[in-house]
């Protein structure tokens, strides 16, 4: 490894120091900066223009003079040493244990950017992942490799059904190995207990690698954050062959750290003043998840973002749209009615869904009574609506019964406990319940052998001519 030493810092602007008369330096390498004292701050090489570099310091310039500061570059990017022992621990945005845990001793060490992986070696993600949620697990069903954001809002609970769905989340398969790696950015010192402490009461932390990144900490650690997290998951789905569920929250809080970056670095800025490059850097972190031919293991990714303003065409919930395949919207309207979780189902989409739902993944019924679910709560919906304008003695008895529907549809399945960890059947059956409710001449989208099959009135006639 080639080190190489200046004292020719030029410039001091914000987090950033220049740095002249530099060669061989590469972008995202690694540099200490040693000051006439003794003390040593660590940084960054975010742009190299000839025989200039552009330093990031993590820890900021506060009390830096150009004249007293020698830089030295260590030739080598971020790295996250790893191990089978990173199961079960928790670390900070930069990788160091914060859980008063042994030291990791590395099995060998990753560049956090990650190599690109070959789109001809992809795998088809085509495999079911229970969350124990059913409004994911019917309505927008969660597939082995896929990238399924939640969209979410300031005040929401996306942070108890991030924790919920890292507690539940399970391939079906028997003998399958299962790991969850939970990536915190930019949250609170409570918000961060509560996750640790939540993990650690349930159990749920022995496959869990956890690493957590304060509001206080510096933006160039924020960054690091889902890419340590992801050089993690890769090692263990594809070097230990388990399936790895990534969930990243607050992917918002990146995107502002970014963005602070971009402006100390003065960049033109782009749509509301996020670097232009916001797509391209989202798309490096999104497109990490997936499966490869020939290796056993699987990355899949939820990634958590709150929309400012409740906005969808923010730039950062509409360019992770076109990357992602799909999302699930948490809803204001439907929180302040006192439910939870609150999603709202009609503009929820998984758009992977049916590759991994049906006889031998799920239940033979599973889409039908997905579609019959989604249409019949939307009728009611639409009727509820229609009543507010021309008042309910507008609605006729069969749309009446639809809005009766759609009450019961969000108080006994969309609603569930933040400890109710349902399995699809259950799912299903609670589905079946609600469809009970409708006239069967009224079910168009599930198949009559399925009616005659799990309709609970059907068995029911049919237990009894038995």
């Amino acid at each position: 490894m080639i080190t190489r030493e200046y004292r020719t810092v030029k410039q001091v602007v914000g987090p950033l120091i220049l740095v002249d008369g530099v060669e061989g330096v590469t972008y995202g390498e690694l540099t200490d900066i040693k000051q006439d004292d003794g003390s040593i701050r660590r940084g960054r090489v975010l742009e190299v223009n000839g025989d200039r570099a552009m330093v990031q310091v993590f820890e900021g310039t506060s009390g830096l003079a150009p004249e007293e500061v020698k830089v030295k570059f260590l030739g080598k990017g971020i790295e996250l040493g790893v191990s089978p022992d990173i199961l079960g621990r928790v670390f900070d945005g930069f990788g160091r244990p914060i859980d008063d845990g042994p030291r990791i001793i590395p099995e060998k060490w990753l560049n956090i950017n990650g190599s690109p992986m070959n789109p001809y070696a992809r795998d088809y993600p085509n495999e079911f992942i229970q969350t124990g949620v059913s409004t994911i697990d019917l309505l927008n069903t969660l597939v082995r490799g896929q990238k399924l954001p939640i969209f979410s809002a300031s005040g929401l609970p996306h942070s108890r059904l991030a924790a919920q769905i890292a507690r539940q989340a399970t391939v079906r398969k028997s003998g399958e190995k299962f790991a969850v790696i939970f990536a915190a950015m930019g949250i609170t010192f409570e918000e961060s207990e509560f996750f640790i402490a939540d993990f650690r009461r349930t159990g749920a932390l022995e496959r869990a690698v956890l690493f957590m990144n304060l509001a206080d900490d510096p933006p160039i650690e924020r960054i690091a954050v889902p890419r340590m997290a992801l050089t993690a998951a890769e090692y263990l789905a594809y070097e230990k062959g388990m399936h790895v569920l990534v969930i990243l929250t607050d992917l918002t809080n990146y995107c502002e750290a970014l963005r602070e970056i971009s402006a100390a670095r003065k960049e033109v800025p782009g749509r509301r003043g996020y670097p232009g490059y916001l797509y391209t850097d989202l798309s490096t972190l999104y497109e990490r998840a997936g499966r490869i031919k020939g290796k056993g293991g699987s990355i899949t990714q939820i990634p958590v973002l709150t929309m400012p303003e409740d906005d969808k065409t923010h730039p950062i919930p509409d360019l992770t749209g076109y990357i992602t395949e799909g999302q699930v919207i948490i809803s204001r309207p439907i929180h302040t009615q006192g439910i939870y979780p609150p999603v709202d189902v009609l503009p929820s989409l998984s758009r992977l869904k049916d590759k991994g739902i049906g006889k031998g993944k799920t239940r033979e019924d599973h889409a039908d009574v997905m579609n019959q679910l989604y249409s019949a709560y939307a009728r009611g919906k639409n009727a509820k609506e229609l009543a507010v304008v021309l008042g309910e003695s507008a609605l006729s008895e069969t749309d009446l019964l639809f809005v009766k529907f759609s009450d019961a549809f969000e108080a006994k399945f969309v609603t569930q406990g933040e400890d109710e960890n349902r399995t699809i059947e259950e799912s299903l059956a609670i589905g079946w319940d609600l469809l009970a409710m409708i006239p069967r001449g009224e079910l168009k989208r599930i198949r009559d052998a399925f009616i005659e099959k799990y309709h609970p009135n059907a068995t029911a006639s049919a237990a009894a001519a038995s």
